[in-house]
């Protein structure tokens, strides 16, 4: 025995050693050739059930698929009474359920090679989930489960409290993200006013029954869209019509939000002014949405290279005349459902802050008076088409503008049509958006030693 297990272990390369004399000069006629099946390329399928639910799908042929939840249940659907429950549902996403323990869908999402994530936004909450595609009716349970079986037992919510902590003191350690969230605190009297974290007074205060409350005016079929890659559509038309069936109706009325403008000044000993000053911008989707993309670009969207520099864009060019110190500026723009805001980000030393402003939003009052020219238009536009075909390269920036698009329009436009829409913007559309801007109703946030930071009506 002990002589065949040596055997066993020979190098495979002595026996392709003992080949390498003969010359193999005739083809094996014994073994046909084996054909692949032709794989036929499809397009995106999008239909909407009778319970509201709206499927989404593309059978991309990949050995892997992804599957998403989108939800329209973000921040701005928070109320007074219960801020910060949309931070604390993101984080809940691995709790009991009614169907299975955390413990188990954690064990069987791991023993089928997959991964399941939540992600959230100030309009939507998004679970997804991927794994190999003939483990995918093992996965699309345990998504289902998590998505519309939800149970908030209350010593796990109360278990949740550390995690909020840590998460919210992370996140805010960049001082853009809170420039950010200040920004939309004083832009807005309702709705996107409402941070994406948990503020600090309901830290641990957010109850089990309130987060069952909201996960059953939100979490409702005529507010979802499932979506999926690498998977056939009737497979998912028959999980919405089964399992995400007890989640029907339209849910709790949508507040529309009533942009006001302000300003916000948080004052620290920090050297470096973060300084961000918007208009209201244009509704996602809009062709005005379109024209301040295309503005962004030409001002400077930031550096298209990791680590990269942004001092040719129009913004760092036009605030390098204006001051000698360091700094760095980009355009702002953030679109929703029924508002946007548009403006421009600057971080410069605390004495120079005030002249990098002011030679920051001078660029854009240039621009509204028609000071740009069509090659600059066209430059910003190519930009945005590649920018937008290079986000969907990917199957996560795939997954995402399909389930953007089919919640929002319960439709899918296909590249091209896209990239239409994005060649229509025209000279006047841009100057028009720029004028806007400088019109507006300014809101400013501002974070820093701001000893020489103007005020928003002093800009």
């Amino acid at each position: 025995m002990r002589g065949i297990r040596s055997l066993n272990s020979l190098p495979k390369r002595c026996y392709a050693a003992a080949r390498r004399s003969e010359a193999l000069t005739e083809p094996l006629s014994a073994r046909a050739p084996s054909k692949a099946a032709a794989l036929t390329p499809q397009n995106v399928q999008v239909s909407k059930l009778p319970n509201g639910l709206v499927i989404a799908s593309l059978e991309n042929n990949s050995p892997l698929s992804r599957v998403g939840v989108f939800v329209k249940a973000g921040s701005r659907y928070e109320g007074l009474e219960n801020q910060g429950v949309s931070h604390v549902l993101r984080l809940a996403a691995n709790l009991t359920t009614k169907g299975a323990s955390g413990f188990k869908i954690c064990r069987s999402v791991e023993a089928l090679g997959g991964s399941l994530s939540v992600t959230s936004s100030r309009e939507t909450t998004v679970y997804t989930a991927d794994c190999l595609r003939h483990h995918l009716d093992t996965l699309l349970e345990c998504l289902v489960d998590v998505t519309a079986s939800q149970d908030f037992r209350p010593w796990e919510v109360n278990d949740l409290t550390s995690r909020v902590k840590i998460d919210k003191a992370l996140a805010l350690q960049c001082p853009q993200i809170g420039v950010v969230e200040k920004l939309h605190e004083a832009a807005y009297k309702n709705a996107l006013s409402n941070s994406l974290y948990c503020p600090d007074y309901m830290v641990g205060h957010v109850s089990h029954t309130q987060l069952q409350s909201f996960v059953e005016d939100t979490f409702t079929t005529g507010r979802m869209a499932l979506v999926g890659l690498g998977v056939e559509h009737s497979v998912l038309r028959q999980e919405g019509e089964g399992l995400l069936s007890a989640r029907g109706g339209t849910g709790a009325p949508v507040a529309k939000a009533v942009y006001r403008g302000g300003e916000v000044r948080m004052h620290n000993n920090n050297d470096l002014v973060h300084a961000l000053i918007t208009s209201e911008g244009g509704v996602s989707g809009s062709a005005e949405a379109n024209a301040f993309c295309v503005l962004q670009r030409i001002l400077g969207a930031g550096p298209h290279v990791k680590r990269g520099s942004n001092i040719t864009s129009r913004l760092s060019q036009g605030i390098a005349k204006a001051t000698t110190q360091p700094f760095d500026a980009s355009a702002f723009n953030a679109s929703y459902s029924d508002s946007g805001l548009f403006g421009v980000y600057t971080i410069a030393q605390a004495d120079a802050a005030g002249e990098v402003i002011k030679a920051a939003v001078a660029q854009v009052s240039s621009v509204a008076e028609g000071n740009v020219s069509d090659a600059d238009v066209t430059r910003a536009k190519n930009q945005m088409k590649a920018d937008y075909l290079m986000s969907i390269e990917s199957s996560e920036g795939l997954l995402e503008e399909m389930g953007a698009q089919a919640l929002t329009t319960l439709s899918y436009q296909p590249p091209e049509a896209v990239l239409q829409t994005i060649d229509a913007v025209t000279h006047g559309d841009v100057v028009q958006a720029a004028k806007k801007f400088v019109d507006g109703k300014k809101t400013m946030a501002a974070s820093g030693h701001l000893v020489n930071t103007p005020f928003v009506d002093e800009v």
